[in-house]
């Protein structure tokens, strides 16, 4: 196919506007025209024509070596091979229109022999687009990779070409957070500052009343108060990121997934804590809890229980903090999955929140499924529940929501997740007990059973966790007697000189103290052992005998 460079001037005739061309008097000049390439491509399917065309060459050789360029492109496809003749002219005519540089000659080998975009203009933002768009999980989960897509990904790095992005621009994103976040919290620390000094100004007064006008204009014009982007909803952004990537990984549109190399804060997740006498003192003093998961004792949660015994969600309580029950799963499971004569119940599904809306759905994962064994109070606790229940029932009559589930509304529908909570607080805030969540329900339940010395992997099937170390890192809080007899226990296994010698001591001070320990009826005061000597001269001559 037919290709050249040429020199080209662009003088124009003052009067007319045209360009002068070969009449410009100045063509021969050395450095004033410029030089320009031109190379026919293979035609379109209607048979019309195409070229590759471009200006602005400083010299013919940095011309030609374009040229060769677009030469050696055309060529990467084999004659008997229209398609990728075709994709390869395509590319070509677009880099032209565009005007962007010519690609790499071994980069587009590579992405012709697998099947990739040959130019790779798609951004981040239309893949993310798109990938969201096919994903087929349940909407709770859609929304919160959109959040993650629409408040981080696409404003930081949704512009850049999806095969461009690297590890660099991630962490410039990640980075970027950092700052925003350090930005937020010094804009509410000014506003809050604002409302105090706001609240601190007396209502009476022209001129108290015109402060406050000015103070409550500045605090409008302020930023709103804002949550930053803590370091677990960063790991949350990465991996939609990475999720997304894989995939177009999968689909043969990139090679390499930054991503799954960037490295950011680790999440440092809360350990549970029990309720000990000390920090119970110390919250009451202070106010602050000492870890965001707290667990009750055995006998906080026979507190609570008997404190909430006449509660109509009572068998809900009760069956949360012995059975470790998630809140979704509790607010879904159907009678139809729960047999009280075989004494267990099969976890099969859940309410999930999304915003306020509810929806049903299956367990958070496959071990999500699961049977549950339950003891003989959990079961006669549920018997209870089922016959207040269906007195409810009668009583509601037409009026009455059949859900089927074992947990409702007063009239049989769907129990609200986050109206669960709410009670929860309120309940053990009226219980005069130390704050703990409702999923820490679920963390004493875990605790009770290690504490009771059931196997782990048992504890871990209960629950629903995948993975026995789970378990182990998130839920064993070691209840304060169960750490002192382990302690115990492991002290006496390693024989030490000190504790013999302090123990020889100790049985030798006993028995010295036994030895000096006055008889009965004795005493070392002279009163008392004068007593003593004239009571046993009378036991004496009464047991003489007469003559």
């Amino acid at each position: 196919m037919k290709g050249s460079t040429y020199r080209r001037c662009s003088c124009r005739d003052p009067k007319t506007g045209k360009e002068l061309g070969t009449s410009c008097p100045k063509r021969n000049s050395r450095n004033h025209c410029t030089y320009s390439i031109r190379q026919e491509l293979p035609p379109r399917e209607d048979g019309s024509r195409r070229s590759f065309a471009r200006g602005g060459y400083d010299s013919r050789k940095a011309a030609q070596a374009d040229l060769d360029h677009v030469r050696a492109l055309l060529g990467l496809a084999e004659s008997d091979d229209p398609e990728g003749t075709e994709l390869i002219a395509a590319m070509l005519a677009e880099v032209g229109r565009e005007r962007t540089p010519l690609p790499d000659v071994e980069e587009t080998r590579r992405r012709l022999n697998a099947g990739q975009d040959l130019i790779g203009s798609l951004t981040v933002a239309e893949w993310l687009d798109r990938w969201l768009a096919g994903k087929r999980i349940r909407k709770s989960g859609i929304s919160r990779y959109e959040t993650d897509i629409r408040v981080h990904l696409k404003p930081r790095i949704g512009h850049r070409r999806l095969d461009r992005l690297r590890v660099s621009h991630l962490s410039e994103m990640f980075t970027d957070i950092r700052d925003a976040n350090a930005a937020i919290l010094e804009q509410n620390a000014q506003r809050r500052a604002a409302i105090d000094e706001l609240a601190t100004v007396l209502w009476k007064g022209v001129g108290n009343r015109a402060r406050r006008k000015a103070m409550k204009a500045a605090i409008d014009e302020m930023p709103p108060f804002r949550r930053i982007t803590g370091p677990a909803t960063r790991q949350h952004v990465k991996a939609t990121l990475r999720a997304a990537l894989n995939d177009a990984i999968g689909q043969q549109i990139i090679t390499f997934n930054p991503a799954a190399h960037v490295e950011i804060d680790p999440v440092r997740k809360p350990k549970a804590l029990v309720w000990t006498d000390e920090r119970i003192a110390k919250w009451e003093q202070t106010g602050e809890k000492p870890s965001p998961v707290m667990v009750w004792t055995p006998k906080q949660t026979g507190a609570f229980l008997d404190f909430v015994a006449q509660d109509r969600l009572y068998a809900m309580w009760h069956l949360i903090a012995f059975r470790g029950l998630r809140r979704g799963e509790a607010c879904g499971q159907p009678w139809s999955e729960t047999n009280l004569d075989t004494h267990s119940l099969t976890v099969s599904a859940q309410l999930v929140q999304d915003g306020w809306e509810i929806e049903a759905s299956d367990p958070k994962t496959d071990s999500g499924y699961r049977v549950v064994a339950l003891d003989d109070d959990t079961v006669n606790v549920l018997k209870h529940h089922r016959e207040r229940q269906d007195e409810a029932r009668a009583e509601w009559g037409s009026a009455w929501v059949e859900t089927g589930h074992v947990f409702t509304q007063e009239d049989g529908s769907w129990l609200h997740p986050g109206k669960v909570t709410d009670l929860f607080e309120r309940l053990v805030a009226a219980s005069g007990l130390p704050p703990i969540r409702l999923h820490d329900l679920r963390h004493g339940a875990a605790t009770l059973m290690l504490a009771a010395g059931i196997d782990i992997k048992i504890v871990s099937d209960t629950l629903g966790h995948s993975d026995t170390r789970i378990t182990r890192d998130i839920y064993q809080s070691v209840l304060p007697q169960v750490g002192k007899n382990a302690a115990e226990a492991t002290a006496k296994l390693v024989p030490l000189q000190r504790k013999a010698e302090a123990e020889k001591a100790a049985r030798k001070a006993a028995k010295k103290a036994k030895a000096k320990k006055p008889r009965k009826g004795d005493s070392s005061k002279p009163k008392d052992r004068a007593k003593a000597q004239a009571k046993a001269k009378k036991k004496a001559k009464r047991r003489k005998p007469e003559k």
